[in-house]
């Protein structure tokens, strides 16, 4: 049976989509068959990130309104066997989702796919609110910033009492915490929040730790997942995180600041 993961967040531009591009392609490079959803009906970016867009025809949409079959709208990575983008539609709105329609989805793609991953909108509209409510395990993204965590804050409320596990008091869903565009230098400056502090708000398990890198957003203008690019920190920190979740012991990196060369040598 498919493990369902949800990417979430209450804050936008946190780096949920980057994280489900990287996410899911990790998955897919340990072997594993991965299916990942864009749930951002109209706006759509999950096939740019994953350098597809031109190959979008049918969408989630159609395929719940019955205007095309799951496996026409399935694009195939071209870069990693195993993996499958269902892009989002970008004429609908929100309420062309139903939660009928998603389940219908996730079941025929559960068939196949041992993960799919749910990139979600963020905050608690409608997408939101669907691509969290099958879910079994959650990737909650937040940036070291009060406003970040507080929203994310809120949506761990919402997976702890609004989701099919929940209703069903069939346990919790696994919380992991993503913590995006960390600074160790700006941290010591005071000018974000530190992981500690962050993990004492929010009080569930730290899954990894993304540095600030240029090389997120070039990934993203290139159309290639961050993670296939291990010569970067944050490429390296993406596969570090899903090693984490498939059950191998790392430890965080990107946490502390790297000292200059000559420090290394001579000290402070």
């Amino acid at each position: 049976m498919a493990r369902i993961i949800v990417v979430t967040s209450g804050k936008g531009g946190v780096g949920k989509t980057t994280t489900s591009a990287a996410f899911a392609t990790g998955l897919a490079l340990a072997g594993n068959k991965t299916a990942v959803i864009d749930f951002d009906v109209g706006l759509r970016n999950l096939d740019l990130i994953m350098g597809c867009e031109r190959r979008v025809v049918y969408d989630f949409v159609n395929v719940i309104n019955g205007e095309a079959n799951l496996n026409q709208a399935l694009i195939k990575d071209k870069r990693v066997e195993n993996l499958a983008i269902l892009p989002a539609s970008q004429t609908r709105d929100k309420d062309a989702l139903t939660q009928e329609g998603v389940e219908r989805v996730l079941t025929e793609l559960a068939k196949d796919y041992d993960y799919i991953v749910c990139d979600s909108p963020a905050g608690i509209e409608r997408g939101a609110m669907l691509a969290a409510y099958f879910a079994d395990d959650a990737i909650v993204v937040t940036n070291p910033e009060v406003s970040s965590v507080r929203d994310s804050d809120r949506i761990l409320g919402i997976l702890a009492s609004k989701t099919r596990r929940a209703e069903r008091n069939d346990g919790r869903i696994k919380e992991h915490l993503l913590l995006t565009r960390y600074s160790p230098a700006r941290v010591k400056k005071g000018e974000m929040l530190s992981v500690d502090d962050v993990r004492d708000i929010l009080s569930i398990d730290l899954l990894g730790v993304i540095p600030e890198s240029k090389s997120v957003l070039q990934a993203s203008n290139s159309g290639v997942p961050v993670i296939l690019n291990l010569e970067s920190d944050a490429g390296t920190a993406y596969e570090d995180a899903v090693a984490r979740y498939l059950g191998e012991e790392r430890p965080h990196r990107f946490i502390t600041e790297k000292k200059r060369f000559l420090e290394r040598i001579f000290g402070n």
